[in-house]
């Protein structure tokens, strides 16, 4: 097979639409302490789907489940989908909730506690692959 075709096939299928469907896609998370409770939903990722530049998923938090204190390099978005929380972006507490959105600045150290409900939100990433984003904790 040339080698060529499927590298303009690739480019091709990353310039169609793609949808992701939350409710098809296997949780992860949970399970790793230096995380905290969260688990995630990666709905777009270049190394699992057949986009590129974006990484988008739902996080989802138990009754006060959490995302430990972490800071990663690219920049992030938080969008509230259930529930309410906390997120801690350098020391300052933000809420969030259904239709809040908050920014959270590369390297910035930030932390999520979600609330008596639980909590969902979509996050954002400016990257190819969820895995280009270097979770670093902070220490205990």
């Amino acid at each position: 097979m040339d080698l060529r075709l499927v590298g303009n096939l690739a480019q091709v299928l990353a310039q169609m639409p793609v949808m992701a469907r939350a409710d098809m896609v296997p949780l992860e998370g949970g399970s790793d302490p230096a995380f905290g409770s969260v688990k995630w939903r990666t709905l777009f990722s270049a190394d699992r789907t057949p986009t590129e530049g974006m990484v988008m998923g739902v996080a989802e938090f138990g009754p006060h489940g959490t995302l430990n204190a972490h800071r990663h390099g690219p920049a992030e978005i938080y969008y509230g989908l259930e529930g309410t929380g906390m997120v801690t972006i350098d020391g300052v507490d933000h809420m969030i909730a259904p239709g809040v959105a908050l920014f959270i600045p590369s390297e910035a150290e930030h932390r999520t506690i979600a609330g008596p409900d639980g909590l969902r939100f979509l996050y954002v990433f400016a990257r190819d692959c969820f895995e280009d984003v270097d979770y670093r904790f902070s220490a205990a």
